[in-house]
């Protein structure tokens, strides 16, 4: 199966996971051509949408991501991409991005999140 690059503006978005850990570390966004150069140099590219422009990770940082799988979604149009990290993931020097809980709140009680 190959990447569907025809939805999203021709984006893939890309869950990017510790290969050794499972932690989701992030997700971004490919385009052809940052996947073309993810499966040459064994390392994660991407498309950044601010920047309008393609972006080694880790490129300044040091922080690479050394790709050990990719495996693609059933419609082709999203991608899972086990890495061995070489530092942190985060921008903002975190392990993962994902570090900001939200709090769940029981249905009907928005302010009370004591167990009954």
């Amino acid at each position: 199966m190959k990447p569907d690059f025809s939805k999203m503006n021709g984006l893939l978005t890309t869950v990017v996971v510790d290969v050794n850990t499972k932690a989701v570390l992030m997700v971004a966004w490919m385009n052809e051509k940052s996947f073309q150069k993810t499966l040459a140099s064994g390392e994660t590219w991407f498309w950044s949408r601010s920047r309008q422009e393609l972006w080694h990770k880790g490129a300044t940082s040091g922080n690479t991501q050394r790709v050990v799988s990719m495996t693609l979604d059933c419609d082709g149009d999203t991608l899972l991409v086990l890495v061995d990290p070489k530092g942190p993931a985060c921008h903002t020097g975190r392990y993962s991005c994902f570090f900001n809980p939200i709090e769940i709140m029981k249905e009907g009680n928005v302010n009370d999140t004591a167990e009954s």
